[in-house]
This record gives C-alpha cells, sequence and structure tokens, in this order.
C-alpha cells in the first residue's frame, strides 16, 4: 500500500527534533536585525556627540562653575573655593585693566568693524556690475588675506610698521613732499608703538584682513538677485548708483545682518592680531589689549582661573547684548 500521509495526532505526537540550546541562538538571529536597524544610527552619530561633550559642553559648564570659585591650578581640584559672585564683582568693580580692555575692544570693533562694510559692499557691487569673467579671480585674490594665517599676517604688518625701517613710514614720508596736500602727511617717521598710535595699526589689520571676505559674502548675494530688476530700472533711467541705494541694499538686508553679526562677534572676541602686533603685552599703558588678552593672562600669567572665567561670561553678556541690539536693528521685519 502506498504510503499514507501522517494523521494530526501522528503529527504532534511525534517529538520535536530541535532542542532549547539550538533554538536560543535562532532567536537571537532573528531579534538581531531590529536591535541593528534601532540603535545603529546613534551609534554612527556617536562620535561627534563624545567629542562634543568632552572638548564642548564639559569645559563650558566647567568654566561656569569655576566662576564662582577661587583655584589655584598647582594645587588641584581640592583646593577650589566657593566664593560665589565675588569674581564678578571684582571684575566690574575693581578690576581697571579689565575696563581698559573692555574700552580697546569696542574701540577696535567700531573703528575696525564698521569700515569693513562701507567698503565691502560698493566693492562687491562693483566686482559684480564690472569685472565680467574676471570677478571670480580678483575676488579670490580679495579673499586671500582671510584664509591666510593670522600669525603670519601679524608678523609681516608688525616690520611694515616699523618705526625706523618700516615701507608705511617711508610711505607716509614721502607724500610729505607732494603740493598742496603733503601738510597733511608726517614729516618724520611714526612710532606706531606710542599709545596713541597703536589701536589704529592693529584696526588697520583686522580692516584689511576681512573687508575681501565680506566683499565675497554681498557678492554672493548680489549673485541671487534678478537682473531683471536692474534692466527695468536702466530702462526706466536709474543711474548705477541709485540702482545700488533703491534695489542693491534693500535685498541685501539678510546678508548686511548675516555679515555684521559675524564682524561683532569677532570683533568682540579679537586676540590674534593685537596679541602679535603688541608683543603679547598690550602695548605701552594697555592701549592695544583686548577683553580677550586680559582673559587670557588672568589665566595664564596670573593663574586666577576664576577671574578669568568670570571674564569669559561677561565678554559673553557683551557679545550677546551687541548681537541682540543688531538683530533689533538689521533684523528681518514683517
Amino acid at each position: 500500500m502506498p504510503n499514507r500521509r501522517p494523521t494530526m495526532h501522528a503529527r504532534t505526537a511525534t517529538p520535536s527534533t530541535e532542542t532549547p540550546a539550538a533554538a536560543a541562538p535562532a532567536r537571537a538571529r532573528s531579534a538581531r536585525p531590529w536591535l541593528n536597524r534601532r540603535w545603529a544610527p546613534y551609534v554612527f552619530i556617536s562620535p561627534f556627540f563624545i567629542l562634543f561633550a568632552v572638548f564642548g559642553l564639559f569645559p563650558l559648564l566647567f568654566s561656569i562653575y569655576l566662576s564662582f570659585h577661587r583655584w589655584d591650578p598647582a594645587e588641584g581640584l581640592a583646593a577650589m573655593r566657593f566664593v560665589a559672585f565675588e569674581n564678578y564683582l571684582y571684575v566690574l568693580r575693581d578690576d581697571e585693566w579689565f575696563h581698559k580692555s573692555i574700552y580697546n575692544t569696542l574701540w577696535l570693533a567700531l573703528v575696525s568693524g564698521l569700515p569693513q562694510h562701507l567698503v565691502a559692499l560698493p566693492l562687491a557691487f562693483f566686482f559684480h556690475r564690472a569685472l565680467g569673467r574676471w570677478r571670480n579671480a580678483v575676488v579670490g585674490i580679495y579673499f586671500l588675506p582671510f584664509i591666510t594665517s593670522t600669525v603670519a599676517i601679524s608678523l609681516v604688518f608688525s616690520t611694515l610698521f616699523s618705526r625706523d625701517f618700516g615701507v608705511v613710514n617711508a610711505a607716509l614720508t614721502s607724500m610729505n613732499q607732494l603740493p598742496v596736500v603733503g601738510w597733511f602727511f608726517p614729516a618724520k617717521n611714526i612710532d606706531w608703538g606710542q599709545p596713541g598710535y597703536t589701536k589704529w595699526m592693529i584696526a588697520f589689520v583686522v580692516w584689511w584682513r576681512y573687508v575681501g571676505w565680506n566683499a565675497v559674502l554681498y557678492l554672493s548675494a548680489m549673485q541671487t538677485i534678478p537682473r531683471d530688476l536692474y534692466e527695468a530700472a536702466t530702462i526706466d533711467g536709474a543711474k548705477p548708483w541709485q540702482q545700488f541705494r533703491w534695489i542693491t541694499l534693500p535685498l541685501l538686508r539678510p546678508m548686511i545682518f548675516f555679515a555684521v553679526t559675524l564682524t561683532i562677534i569677532g570683533n568682540l572676541q579679537l586676540f590674534e592680531e593685537p596679541f602679535i602686533l603688541t608683543g603679547g603685552t598690550g602695548g605701552i599703558g594697555q592701549a592695544g589689549k583686548t577683553a580677550a588678552m586680559h582673559m587670557y593672562g588672568t589665566a595664564f600669567v596670573d593663574g586666577d582661573f576664576g577671574t578669568a572665567s568670570a571674564i569669559a561670561w561677561l565678554l559673553f553678556l557683551l557679545i550677546g547684548a551687541a548681537t541682540w541690539a543688531n538683530n533689533r536693528l538689521l533684523g528681518r521685519r514683517d
């Protein structure tokens, strides 16, 4: 007789050949794809969060904690002594060098920052309208100072501003011989290390370094403005300066806000240029010392890390207030 298929009773009665030990890996294998799909994205992005927590978030929180303590790092963490707001009160009330550095910082931010945009805006408009195929090459040349090492630029300008052999003094004194306008230029070499000239030297270097960067920002925004607007204005008889005033400037308002915000943040944190140009001392009478330089000196020269942390957070509040004021002045309005 042909073989019959086993009945339901027979099939259920047949003992299973799969042991519990063999079934466990099968269940694990069936669950592992679900676990991989759930946790794999977090595993891949975890290096960023780990690095940020160690090198970004922890120093940030520790500096806030440290600003309420007095601490000599040579004695270890056990030497930290809680002083509440004493560091902040000392900086705001008694630290005269901090007051001087804040004045210098605000002065440099204004004198070097405002001309950057007053020059970069019309310069970008000229690049956009007049240079044609040479535009990218010229813009690249203007952009070079921004990507060049700050230390190298400062060292070069410290040589150019040398009192006895600097090119700047040689050019200025030679212009003294010009008719009519010669009286405006000095007859002898200027000592740029004197307090009356130090900030002007630093402001010029900062302006020279960042004017090309701002010109590139404005040029990129101008390239998004429809040409039809300029063509219509030309047909209506509008001159180039009228097109710049009534077309370019209003449409560049978001980019102006962005560029000015970057200038405020960068200039209030100014450190490398004045540090190199003044030899790390701030110059005679601390005429070139900025708030960032004073914070660095308080921490790594005086060893007072608690007061330095308080200076850092006061500078942060100043930058926040300046950015808020800029937002009120140039921010987007409906």
